[in-house]
């Protein structure tokens, strides 16, 4: 059995106004800081045996802790970095709304086929996702759990993937995925893919 736990990093300083950040390397808060601690803490009683981060600053400053708490290293992979939002990274959806009203629209109504303009199309990010995601399970030792701590639209696209559900769909069946909440994957070989928790909050 191959436990995935993939949790969002902690809350930012975008988080309040709801800013597009992708490759943007934004802060966390004293609130996502202390998010981060408290995996750490959960992490230690939940048979983790790897921690693995995306590049961004508030990934590995969200998995450093658990990592630390471990006595694991923090193993980054640039196939986890959250997509590029183009013209919209720092943005609102009300500043989107304002500055490209056409292709703002055409993204609601389908955000992988009109994804935003000058970003990275959703299925070339699985495309380097997927096999960084396969690659941890088939690390993962039988009975123990790999700590991923990346972004919500990256991860809503595996979840998709991974399920079988529509790209085009990541926005409507998982609309968010909340910050250093909990959702936890079965990649046994041989099995599909089965979705034990979704956004499970830390309980402590």
């Amino acid at each position: 059995m191959s436990r995935i736990v993939m949790v969002r990093h902690g809350e930012t300083v975008w988080h309040e106004e709801n800013r597009y950040a992708g490759r943007s390397d934004i802060a966390l808060t004293p609130k996502g800081q202390e998010q981060a601690n408290k995996l750490a803490r959960w992490a230690t009683t939940a048979g983790v045996t790897a921690v693995w981060s995306s590049p961004l600053s508030r990934a590995r400053n969200t998995a450093a802790p658990a990592a630390k708490a471990l006595g694991l290293p923090l193993q980054i992979d640039e196939r986890l970095t959250e997509l590029d939002f183009g013209k919209s990274e720092g943005l609102t959806s009300v500043e989107m709304a304002q500055r490209i009203p056409a292709e703002y629209a055409a993204f609601r109504l389908d955000p992988v086929t009109n994804f935003l303009p000058g970003g990275e199309d959703p299925a070339h990010a699985m495309d380097r996702a997927i096999p960084a995601i396969y690659a941890i399970a088939g690390a993962t030792a039988p009975g123990s759990r790999s700590l991923i701590v990346a972004h919500n639209t990256l991860l809503r696209l595996v979840l998709c993937h991974l399920l079988g559900i529509s790209l085009s769909r990541y926005r409507a069946v998982f609309p968010l995925f909340d910050n250093c909440s909990l959702t936890e994957i079965d990649l046994s070989p041989g099995k599909d893919v089965s979705l034990l928790h979704f956004n499970a909050p830390l309980l402590l």
